[in-house]
Order: structure tokens, then sequence, then C-alpha cells
């Protein structure tokens, strides 16, 4: 249906010009458009190397490499790059796709991927119409116009969340910008409108609780709001009302590296989009204590954790969850410490299945069953879901003589085990050290039961669990002291050192971490506790604390200081 509308489209009458132009907000990555330039075409996890030839010529290994392809995000990278032999490239590709997929073939035709193009299109179409003939230009605004039609019709059929304010956001711009395209932008604010009160919810969050999901939400509404203020229009209340929600969220979710915590699908985020999206929209407040989006925040000198302390996401918006309730990520300074596996979504769905696993995580694991399940819901749904996990996760996060201390538990192991996790995380004022303990226990009659038949099951032998802590690739670990600790070097000089109390044994082993934009995992280590639960209350007590640290660069600074 969508390319049925992309063709009717084509007949539209072609804009003209600009009426107004917003300025290029998008931040690009240098290396990647000079990759772009050398012929090295790396998207969703795949390289594939073609000198001197033309992307639209590239036999995409998947879907997801040809939606980026279509998508136009990549001219923010030859646009970062700048000169001419850039600028060439972008104007081949631009006007090849018009060639090739502009009578609305491909699958470039669908609402967000043609929102996402059109911002693209005219945020750098300076850089795109210089030493254009008249020919061209003409075929480049008639290109505009046509999508600007389909996507004035088909907007609606776009998944409710990102995928719609992408679709919205480039309508907005293009009825902005384009002449004879003005009546698309009043609808297209009063539908955006909505999705602002039907999707970003009191706590600033997202139905996804996807960090970077949520930043680019935040981004496209920034944008929007921009475009709408430049041309002389006012953003309405529930449009403002939604940005000054979601700002201290994802403050709270920003490591004190400045990239964003890694859950649920989400990424660290764009260098310097985060930042650039909190400048911009100049809300400077900062979330009040407890949770935002379902995440809690620890914070002290220099050191940053970030928990995920609420139900995994529900339904549809589970497609992408990972079962990481309760695992936590810590950041010192410009340097992560410990850390998720991440997504693993653009390696494939082996990869993709790993990172969602609980194991992958740093948090508590028992019997090798993640807390949280995948099933398929329905007739239709063609991805795995999470269906059976946490019922409940009761949180509490006080402030302690010497420190703020973090408190939480889930049920996600009740059901099969009868146990419930609860986790304990208190951060010193200073920083320089958090005390951890893990417990599992069977709290009802009913509980002790179903634990004392898993018991029997196991011949009396214990429910094993295991507690992971992943470290970053670039954090360099070792035994020490007979094997009673762990040393973690990182580049800016500090050690910290990892301590449990012994009612586990620990490890030092392989892990891998996940990272949008590379073709393959990154070899790192992780700490493990491992032990087995023969009693209704099994606690394990174990530290981080900095040992010393030399040199510290002044790039290593808290960037929570920065008046963001």
């Amino acid at each position: 249906m969508h390319r049925v509308h992309a063709r009717i489209s084509t007949m539209a009458s072609p804009a003209t010009g600009f009426t107004s132009m917003p300025e290029p907000r998008t931040i690009g990555q240098y290396a990647r458009g000079k990759q772009l330039v050398a012929g090295n075409f790396l998207f969703a996890g795949h390289l594939l190397t073609a000198p001197n030839t033309s992307m639209w010529d590239l036999r995409p290994p998947d879907d997801v490499f040809a939606q980026e392809l279509h998508g136009f995000a990549w001219l923010d990278d030859l646009a970062a790059v700048g000169d001419g032999v850039a600028r060439d490239e972008a104007q081949d590709w631009v006007w090849g796709w018009i060639e090739q997929s502009g009578r609305g073939r491909g699958p470039g035709w669908t609402p967000d991927l043609t929102g996402r193009r059109l911002i693209r299109w005219i945020s750098h179409a300076l850089f795109l119409l210089r030493a254009r003939d008249a020919a061209q230009s003409e075929a480049f605004f008639q290109s505009l116009a046509q999508q600007t039609i389909f996507l004035s019709r088909r907007w609606r059929k776009s998944l409710p969340g990102l995928e719609r304010f992408e679709a919205l956001t480039g309508l907005i711009y293009a009825g902005l910008a384009l002449e004879g395209m003005s009546q698309h932008v009043a609808p297209a604010v009063k539908a955006l409108d909505k999705e602002c009160r039907n999707q970003v919810d009191t706590q600033g969050g997202i139905s996804t609780r996807n960090p970077e999901e949520l930043l680019e939400v935040f981004t496209l509404l920034t944008w929007a709001a921009t475009a709408l203020t430049e041309a002389g229009h006012a953003p309405s209340d529930a449009h403002v009302g939604a940005i000054e929600r979601v700002a201290p969220t994802l403050r709270t979710l920003r490591h004190a590296d400045g990239g964003l915590a890694r859950f649920h699908g989400g990424g660290r985020g764009i260098d310097g989009r985060l930042d650039h999206a909190l400048a911009e929209s100049r809300v400077k407040t900062r979330q009040a204590d407890g949770l935002a989006m379902g995440y809690a925040r620890l914070s002290a000198g220099r050191t940053s954790v970030v928990v995920d302390a609420s139900l995994p996401p529900a339904g549809e918006s589970s497609i992408n969850a990972h079962a990481s309730t309760l695992a936590f990520e810590l950041t010192s300074g410009r340097r992560p410490v410990v850390v998720n596996c991440g997504s693993g979504s653009s390696l494939g769905e082996d990869w993709r299945r790993f990172g969602r696993a609980t194991p992958s995580h740093s948090a508590l694991t028992l019997d090798e069953l993640s807390s949280s399940r995948l099933g398929k819901l329905g007739k239709g749904w063609r991805e795995e879901q999470l269906v059976e996990g946490p019922k409940d996760v009761p949180i509490e996060v006080t402030q302690v003589p010497d420190g703020i201390k973090f408190q939480g538990g889930h049920d996600g192991y009740r059901e099969t085990h009868g146990l419930t996790h609860a986790r304990t995380l208190e951060l010193t004022f200073d920083g320089r050290g958090m005390a951890g303990e893990d417990l599992v226990v069977a709290l009802e009659d009913s509980d002790k039961r179903k634990f004392d038949k898993m018991m029997d099951q196991k011949a009396l032998q214990g429910i094993p669990y295991d507690i992971a802590f992943h470290l970053h690739p670039e954090a360099d670990a070792s035994l020490d002291m007979g094997g009673a600790a762990v040393s973690i070097a990182l580049k800016s000089g500090e050690v910290w050192v990892f301590r449990h109390d012994g009612a586990a044994k620990m490890e030092l082993v392989a892990s891998v971490f996940l990272e949008k934009g590379r073709i393959k995992p990154r070899a790192t280590k992780q700490i493990v506790l491992s032990g087995v639960a023969m009693q209704y209350g099994t606690r394990i007590r174990w530290s981080l604390s900095k040992a010393h640290e030399t040199g510290v660069a002044i790039r290593d600074l808290n960037r929570d200081e920065m008046d963001l």
C-alpha cells in the first residue's frame, strides 16, 4: 500500500524552491564520512567495500542495511567532511536515488524513512545544490514535493513512537521549508501534539525504555520546535511540555562520560548528540529524586551509576527489550568501568538474543535462566517478546551517613524457584567506592515450598547462581592478592579494586562488548561470582573502590559539572 501511494505522489506538482530552510542541526561523524568517500559502506553491522561505486549498485545483505541507505542519515557524515569529494559523492547518491527510487519504487518509501530523508535533504540542501544545473535542481524539488505528499497521506501508518516522530518531524520540516507545502504544517503539528501527550509519559520516558531511542525522539522534538519557532510558529504547550519532561530524564540516564546508559537495545548515542540536544532545548532542570523512565541514578564525585529499577517493557514495546532488571552500569569520569554487553541487533539474530539475556548484563542470574523469558504472543508477531518476568520491582533510594543507597528487588524467579532477588548498592559521597549486596530469598511459605521442590529436583545440591560484572574493553583487569581481588586499571590512570566476602567463587572470564557500527563484538572480560543457594536466604556482599589514580587527564573531568 505504501508503494501505491508513493507512485500516486509522483504526479504531484513540484515545489519550486524554499520559503525557509532550517539550519543543519544534525551531527555527523567525520571518520564515517571519510570511510564512505573511500568506498567502505558500514551499515547495520555489515561492511561492503566497493570503491568508485554508487551505493545504489550495492546488493544490501539484509533489510536493515537497505533501510539505513534509504534513510540518508549518512548525509550528516559526508557533510561533516564537507570537501569537494564528499559533496560530489553526496550529490551523485542523492540524484541516483531520485533516478532509481524517485518514482515510488524501492524500500525507502515508508513513512519513517521518508521523514528521516526529508530532514536530511532539506537540512543539507545548500551542500547538495551547489554547482547543480537547473534541470537537476528541478528534479530535486520535484522529489521533495512528491515525498512530502506521500508523507502527508501515509504518516498514520507509521508505528507509534520513534517511527511516527520521524515521519511527523519530516512533514513539518518540508511544510515549513518548501513552497506550496505550507498546508501540511498545521495537521502535522496537531498530530505531533497528540503523540507528545500519548507517547511521552509523566517521567519523561517512552514505553520501550530504550535510552538511545528516547534521545532520538528528544532530538526530533527539539528540531521541530526550533524549525517552527524560526518560521514564526509557536510550538504548542504539549510539544514544549514533552521536551521539558524528557530533558531531565536524559540527564539522569547520562553517565559521567557524556554517554547514555546502555539498556533495552540502546547504545551510548552518537558522540555529541546528547549534549547538543540538551543545549538546544534550553531546559536546565534535572530530574527530582526517584525514577526516570524506570531507572535510578546514583552520582557522587566523578562517578555515576545507573540501575534498571523497573519492570521490563511490555507487549509490543518489549520486542527489543532486555532481561536486565536490577542490572547496573558504573562510569568513573570519562571511563566506563562496569557495563552491560549491549545490543547485538546489528550483528544478527544470535547476537541479538545473546544481548537480551540476563547473563549479558551486570546482574544476578539464577539457574542459568534469565529473569524475563522470551516468547511469542498471538498471531502475526514476527519478533520474540518478553512474556514472563518480574511482576513487582519495589525500590528505594535514600541518603545514608556516608553516601547514597539504592535498594531494589524483583520477583522474576519467584514462579520458577520461589526466590526473590534483592540488590543493595551504596555509593560514597566522594564517589570513590561502592558497596554491593545481592540476596536471593524465599519470602513466603508458598515460596519455601517451591524452593524445596526445586532442591529435590537438584538432588539437594543447591540452586546455582552467577553474578556478572561486565567490564569495558578499555579497562585492563587482572586477579591479584592470590585471587582474592580484581584490579581494574583505566586509561585515565585510575585503578579500581573489586572484592567480595568469600561467600561465592570469583573468576575473571571472557566477555564481549556489543556496539552498533561494528562488524563484530569487541573482546573484554567479566568478573563472575558464582555459587549455589542451599537455604531460604543466600547473601553475597562485594565492593568496588578506587585504589589510586595517576596522571588523570583534563579530558576525564566529570561531564556532569557542565551546565547543559
